[in-house]
């Protein structure tokens, strides 16, 4: 993936990344916005693919996230002071996952090796419960319609709360067997071998082009 940008384009991003984290913790669509929760997963799933996780400020963006999940309705708002919608269930609840790797690579000895950062049986209701229309689909909260776009992030956060580290030992399944989901990988929510034969199958292609060297490239690392 690092192979489809240039050196001086890569930073470029990194930076716009790294000013975009807020005082919140979270990272909003520009320098300065409140912290949102698709761009905070988009920014943060960014500096994870080009393996810079460190610029960000993990503890704060990781107390952010997890006050985004609603303790009466289980599952999780995409700002401060919002409602609950349920597309947020990968968008935040996904996070999760990408933090709990980025803490772990920095050597923090707290981390379960058992379950993530939220409270997992509580989003799982809220999907569940309250997420799904009786003729199919799911929705943002209850008396809203159903679309594609709940229906495909409802069922993924769904297989987010489910699987703790891609590990059959460590599942959460709530309700019966026909509730579990195949798990999703939490940066390109595909399926986990899908993303392994897409990454095979680039490292297999030459690389073309000369590498650019960067200049005046800001120390952030």
């Amino acid at each position: 993936m690092c192979l489809l940008f240039s050196v001086s384009v890569k930073w470029k991003l990194l930076f716009c990344v790294y000013r975009c984290q807020n005082w919140e913790g979270g990272i909003g669509g520009v320098p300065g916005l409140e912290a949102h929760g698709g761009y905070t997963f988009c920014g943060m799933a960014a500096m994870v693919i080009l393996q810079k996780e460190h610029m960000l400020d993990l503890k704060s963006l990781l107390h952010w996230v997890t006050s985004r999940q609603m303790r009466f309705e289980g599952g999780f708002q995409g700002r401060c002071n919002k409602l609950v919608d349920g597309c947020y269930s990968f968008w935040q609840a996904g996070l999760l996952p990408l933090l709990h790797r980025a803490l772990f690579k920095e050597g923090d000895t707290t981390l379960s090796m058992t379950s993530w950062m939220f409270e997992q049986q509580a989003l799982q209701e809220y999907i569940l419960l309250c997420c799904q229309n009786p003729a199919g689909g799911l929705l943002d909260k209850p008396g809203k319609s159903r679309d594609f776009y709940h229906t495909c992030y409802c069922l993924s956060g769904l297989s987010i709360a489910q699987h703790f580290g891609g590990s059959e030992m460590h599942e959460l399944i709530l309700g019966n067997e026909e509730n579990r989901l195949a798990p999703t990988h939490p940066v390109y929510n595909i399926c986990p071998e899908k993303v392994a034969q897409a990454v095979q199958h680039f490292h297999q292609m030459s690389v073309t082009g000369k590498r650019e060297t960067p200049s005046n490239t800001p120390n952030l690392s």
